[in-house]
């Protein structure tokens, strides 16, 4: 069984693995997280829909730090207390992985067919150094592969957590804004599906504009289809933080390639090579021309976080 379990959704497949690789993923199910009281109310749904005995191994991607004894998921009420899960859902082997590590054994083994261009040379990613995937959805993920010899090592990682910081005089007034609402700013807070609410809602106090509360997904809706001019505007500030923000991951890291993963990412794929991200993903002062000579592509593998915890459950048996 693979599972992928991030702050809105869960989702189960069917895998087959062999030689540490992903043979097959079958269709996914997925399931409303706050539908169920907890993952082993929604692992035994997922069971009565599946109609069968499940297999006794299971694969679970988690949108939280996977060590300690007790799981406590970032936006999602959930806990998972590992040792309990051979007993709890009566599997004989099991993996847990930090959702955005999944997604970085996706990007490693899956083909370049799976990776859209977005900016950048237009070439296959490197097979020796690092790549860093970075996916906003309910919140942004990081994570990190790093190619040696033929093999590869994932990095998990909390990078969507790192501080916010402001380029321009209109994203200091955004910040000072955020401050009166979280004692401190992270990344996350702005470059995520509820993120652009704050945004939308700081553009709206700049402009002095008072507002109807909104929805993250009503939001979306209005900025994708062009149609509201304060949404538009939160919409391009998003795109211009994330490629600032997938800028420096890049440069912290040493990364050759960044790859742009999450359900947010697969939506706006197409409106960021005529967005700001370029030049906010190159605007690095005296690395600007390094910067240049990086590829950004995005993932488009329909359910790369179920198909990343069954790779990470070959690799490791």
């Amino acid at each position: 069984m693979a599972v992928d379990i991030g702050g809105t959704h869960a989702r189960f497949a069917l895998a087959e693995v062999a030689d540490g690789r992903v043979v097959h993923l079958g269709e996914a199910v997925t399931l409303q997280a706050a539908e169920h009281g907890s993952f082993q109310l929604a692992w035994e749904t997922f069971a009565q829909i599946a109609g069968r005995a499940l297999p006794r191994a299971v694969a679970i991607a988690i949108a939280c730090p996977v060590g300690g004894e007790v799981l406590k998921l970032t936006n999602n009420p959930w806990i998972i207390r590992p040792a309990l899960i051979p007993e709890k859902l009566h599997v004989d082997a099991w993996t847990l992985v930090n959702d955005f590590g999944a997604i970085a054994h996706t990007v490693a083994q899956v083909g370049e067919d799976q990776l859209m261009p977005i900016t950048g040379p237009d070439h296959a990613l490197p097979q020796d150094g690092v790549i860093s995937i970075v996916g906003p959805g309910t919140g942004l993920g990081v994570g990190h592969v790093l190619r040696r010899g033929g093999h590869y090592h994932v990095i998990e990682c909390e990078g969507g957590h790192i501080d916010f910081a402001p380029l321009d005089s209109l994203e200091d007034q955004i910040l000072k804004y955020m401050r009166h609402r979280y004692p401190r700013v992270s990344v996350e807070r702005l470059i995520s599906g509820p993120g652009l609410v704050n945004i939308y809602e700081a553009l709206a106090a700049i402009e002095g504009k008072s507002l109807d509360p909104i929805g993250d997904k009503e939001l979306w809706a209005a900025a994708m289809a062009g149609k509201d001019s304060l949404a538009a505007a939160a919409l391009d500030r998003f795109c211009l933080s994330l490629g600032a923000v997938c800028g420096d991951i890049a440069l912290a890291l040493g990364a050759k390639s960044v790859v742009i993963a999450g359900g947010l990412g697969l939506r706006i794929a197409s409106l960021l090579p005529q967005s700001g991200f370029a030049t906010r993903f190159t605007a690095k002062g005296r690395f600007a021309p390094m910067m240049a000579t990086i590829p950004v592509r995005c993932i488009i593998h329909p359910q790369p976080g179920l198909y990343g915890a069954a790779a990470a459950f070959a690799v490791e048996h």
